[in-house]
């Protein structure tokens, strides 16, 4: 009977030992395996590109970088540049508007492919999307009705006014940013959708001032156009930045990107893009 016992014991023991193996070899594997995944999904978002034959680049519309024109078509300097990035990676562009706070989003989900619209690079930023080298130079600045530029210009000047800045934007940091506290401290601060409607609220006076992209006033705030009782208040500005393009996290579609916005560069195809709207001083070289 001890016998019987002892061998009954033994079998069981050898069980466990088996099942603590092949436990430990099954939970390598998927070790194994999610490293691999993880490893494709990182290096394949090029193929992934490359094989459905489009780069969805997502927008929102502000001149001069993407707009709409009297043509009602699709134009500006970003949607030409995207279209020069886009021949020399053998892929089509296709632009989508998006929700620009909801842009990191859309990005992650694959809605679209990269985010191509005067994306400020921060390090924030940096930390959660693969960001191309900067390709253009920007400032934040405010905008108003050009009899009330001068008394704007002063700190103190917006004191009991509404300032407007499209939600998630560095406009938005800047008028929320302790460092200029002097300007907006005591300002009403209302966020908007987008730069285009940053600009309607003060065109209509629904809004005192705006801030936006420096780049976004030289496009939008010209003579002839729809804003020219606005005024950028030139002796003011904050928060010196640069543009670049957003991809997914450890994309590999940067470093082409990177690639051949350098030849563009190189052969002189961005400068002449720059050049027809009005953007060449604020390029970077």
């Amino acid at each position: 009977m001890m016998k019987n016992v002892k061998k009954l014991i033994a079998v069981l023991l050898a069980l466990v030992i088996a099942g603590a193996v092949f436990a430990a070899c099954s939970a390598n594997k998927s070790d194994d395996a999610a490293e691999t995944t993880a490893a494709d999904a990182a290096a394949s978002d090029l193929e992934y590109i490359q094989d459905k034959g489009t780069l969805v680049i997502g927008i929102t519309y502000f001149e001069p970088m993407d707009y709409i024109d009297e043509n009602g078509e699709l134009t500006g300097f970003e949607v030409e540049f995207g279209k020069a990035v886009c021949e020399k990676l053998g892929v089509e562009p296709q632009f989508q508007e998006i929700s620009w706070d909801a842009k990191e989003t859309e990005l992650s989900a694959k809605n679209i492919d990269c985010i191509w619209n005067g994306l400020t690079i921060t390090d924030d930023r940096k930390e959660a999307m693969s960001i191309s080298d900067p390709y253009m130079n920007n400032k934040q600045v405010l905008i108003c009705k050009a009899e009330n530029a001068e008394a704007f210009a002063q700190p103190g000047g917006l004191d009991g006014k509404t300032v407007v800045a499209e939600k998630e934007s560095a406009g938005e940091e800047a008028i929320l940013d302790e460092a200029y506290a002097e300007y907006f401290g005591n300002a009403t601060y209302v966020a908007v959708e987008a730069m285009k409607n940053a600009m309607m609220e003060v065109k209509s006076g629904t809004a005192d001032a705006a801030v936006i992209d420096y780049v976004t006033g030289i496009g939008s705030l010209k003579e002839g156009s729809d804003y020219a009782e606005l005024a950028i208040i030139e002796s003011v500005s904050f928060a010196d930045e640069q543009y670049g393009i957003a991809f997914r996290k450890d994309s590999d579609v940067t470093a082409e990107v990177n690639k051949a916005i350098a030849e563009l560069i190189a052969d002189g195809t961005l400068d002449t893009i720059a050049e027809k709207y009005g953007l060449t001083e604020q390029l970077v070289k």
